[in-house]
């Protein structure tokens, strides 16, 4: 449901106006039925202008932590599509806009909603929220802990930013009591760059279980629709699809390509646009923009394929494949194998290498593999390993761990 940006941006209780919220002004307390000094209050403090897969974490962690006693609320620094698909009742929504990206006044406003609403504890996600939430630690003496879910240095094709975003990041990590890392490659490279490894714990990405009943299913020798769902933006590796999918077809295979989410650019999808009309895929892919029930988005598919190049942490929307029995098709990139082995739950292709790509789908069009057994093992994979509540209980740890100290 939309909600409305209201209030102005510079008052320290800003809210974002939404049915399920007080408009008093004043952080509510809720129990969720517990007794009050049992029950942890925490701020996430988020960026707000996507919602992609950091931003499903961010509203499965809502969804689930109050069943592990701990409250959440949410200070939004650059409010724009988050709150307006927030949907958690339990969990309010701070409007903490900044003015430009080194607004560090936003810290003194996030320091006081801090202190006003009893947090114990700040949670961020982004080098630009890390460096908001250190400062505000600071001042409002309350510890905060990092969630990484990608690496800053790899998050985009844009060298530059790149670098300013990992300095940035680096620097404030040097006060976060603790860092949450959603895949093992992403804790190794934590404590490659010299963080205590005491201090980095991983807890996997999880999803709710959402599969659909499925009364059609695809055959050998008929017609087949792949999707990719994401955030559009040169590192998941669409123009790689494109030349796997040019490949399959060339090979008389009827395969459909379906593009779920938005572009990160208009620039970057008037250049997919132009590569489709040269590879002459013209009506066998499909754009359907934004989404926000990606789980009926999944159940149309065939197989999900993500071809990123770099930049993975654990791809949400893998863990929503599997939860959907709905094979994957992906690339060896960082915390993706942790989640779909090859020829068990999925099929893996090397980044960036349309051929290699083609051939796993081909191995899957053409019966090489079977999509049933794929479908059922990354349910199966998905029920033992990668649930939102186990995400939520291993979240809950890590807060309660650096409380104790």
């Amino acid at each position: 449901m939309a909600n409305e940006v209201l209030i102005d941006d510079h008052d320290p209780q800003a809210k974002i106006a939404s049915p399920h919220l007080d408009l008093s002004g004043q952080p509510q307390s809720r129990t969720s039925g517990r007794r009050e000094n049992r029950v942890l209050r925490v701020l996430h403090v988020v960026n707000g202008e996507h919602y992609s897969g950091a931003e499903r974490v961010q509203t499965h962690l809502a969804r689930r932590l109050p069943e592990c006693g701990v409250s959440v609320d949410f200070a939004c620094l650059t409010p724009d599509r988050f709150p307006k698909q927030f949907d958690v009742e339990s969990s309010q929504l701070f409007d903490m806009k900044m003015r430009n990206r080194w607004d560090i006044a936003a810290a003194r406003r996030v320091a006081k909603l801090a202190r006003d609403g009893n947090y114990q504890l700040l949670h961020a996600h982004t080098p630009r929220s890390a460096m908001i939430a250190a400062y505000a630690s600071r001042q409002a003496r309350r510890p905060w802990v990092y969630h990484v879910h990608s690496p800053a240095a790899a998050d985009s094709t844009r060298p530059i930013q790149n670098r300013i975003n990992a300095m940035t990041e680096r620097f404030c990590l040097l006060s976060t009591a603790h860092q949450i890392t959603v895949s093992n490659s992403l804790r190794n490279h934590t404590i490659g760059q010299g963080f205590d490894p005491a201090n980095v714990t991983t807890v996997h990405n999880g999803v709710p279980a959402i599969r659909p009943d499925r009364s059609e299913f695809p055959q050998v020798g008929g017609v087949w629709t792949l999707g990719i769902v994401a955030l559009h933006r040169p590192r998941k590796g669409l123009e790689t699809l494109l030349d796997a999918q040019r490949i399959v077809r060339d090979a008389g295979l009827d395969v459909r390509v379906r593009c779920v989410g938005p572009f990160e650019t208009p620039s970057y999808e008037a250049s997919i646009r132009s590569r489709v009309d040269h590879l002459q895929l013209g009506p066998d892919v499909e754009f359907t923009g934004f989404v926000n029930d990606i789980p009926t988005a999944l159940s149309q598919l065939d197989a999900m394929v993500l071809p990123s190049l770099f930049g993975e942490g654990l791809p949400m929307v893998v863990l929503e494949a599997m939860a959907a029995a709905v094979p994957v098709i992906a690339t060896r990139v960082e915390g993706t194998p942790e989640a779909i082995r090859h020829d068990m739950e999925g099929l893996l292709a090397e980044a960036g290498n349309a051929t290699d790509l083609a051939a796993q789908i081909q191995r899957l069009v053409c019966g090489e593999v079977s999509w049933h057994a794929l479908a059922e093992a990354a349910a199966q994979r998905h029920a033992e390993e990668f649930s939102d509540l186990a995400m939520a209980r291993g979240v809950a740890d890590v807060y309660r761990k650096v409380l104790e100290r």
